[in-house]
């Protein structure tokens, strides 16, 4: 019986393995290459479109997870010394800066998308859920906040509120020491640089986030 058991278990190895590399080969074809990159297609639009609708934003608990922990801690702190209005405020021009700065993201992303190789398809395949996602951050991390970095530091500086932050903070160098700066002019360009991350974090968050809702079509498509 210990021999059949071998045998069996050599077959079941082997039909497993055949199905994965047919996953693989399927999408890595030019169909499978175009069921992925429509779903990325899908997650861009839909997270661009949260970026558009402030109130769609500022409710998204994707976008608030997003959100870096220093900066997290700066609104902490000002909300401990009764500025709650301010963290309100800034958190609405920074929706208002992720409205303007969805225009640079888009393309971007994009061509991300466009960009994708077999190889990346076949790591997709065999990845998990949300792989194709990071793929993507993988290539167009760096070009974003190359692109956003200073359109929102634009932004936050013609509404005032880096500024209004920097001066609320600015005794006892409050606000250096939460970012780990000595210089406030420094500091203060960090606060433009975490709402960039932010933003950034955000629209891969709401991208993995409709890669996930659609796993099923992507695994579906790659079984046929």
């Amino acid at each position: 019986m210990r021999p059949r058991f071998i045998i069996t278990a050599t077959i079941a190895t082997v039909a497993v393995a055949g199905v994965s590399h047919s996953c693989v080969a399927l999408a890595t074809s030019s169909i499978g290459l175009s069921i992925i990159k429509k779903i990325l297609i899908g997650g861009i639009t839909s997270g661009v479109s949260t970026f558009q609708n402030k109130e769609a934003f500022m409710s998204n608990s994707l976008i608030d997870q997003a959100m870096p922990s220093q900066l997290r801690s700066i609104n902490s702190t000002l909300t401990s010394l009764g500025l709650s209005s301010l963290v309100n405020k800034e958190k609405e021009y920074i929706a208002e800066a992720a409205a303007f700065t969805s225009k640079f993201a888009e393309p971007i992303l994009i061509n991300g998308v466009n960009s994708l190789t077999t190889d990346d398809a076949a790591r997709i395949a065999q990845g998990g859920s949300g792989i194709a996602s990071q793929i993507l951050r993988e290539k167009t991390e760096s070009q974003l906040v190359a692109a956003l970095a200073p359109e929102v530091d634009k932004k936050l500086n013609e509404y005032g509120i880096v500024k209004t932050i920097n001066t609320a903070l600015k005794g006892n160098n409050i606000l250096g020491s939460l970012l780990g700066q000595s210089n406030n002019s420094t500091s203060a360009s960090m606060l433009s640089n975490l709402a960039s991350q932010q933003l950034v974090n955000g629209m891969f968050a709401l991208i993995t986030n409709y890669e996930k809702q659609n796993t099923d079509v992507i695994t579906n498509a790659l079984k046929k």
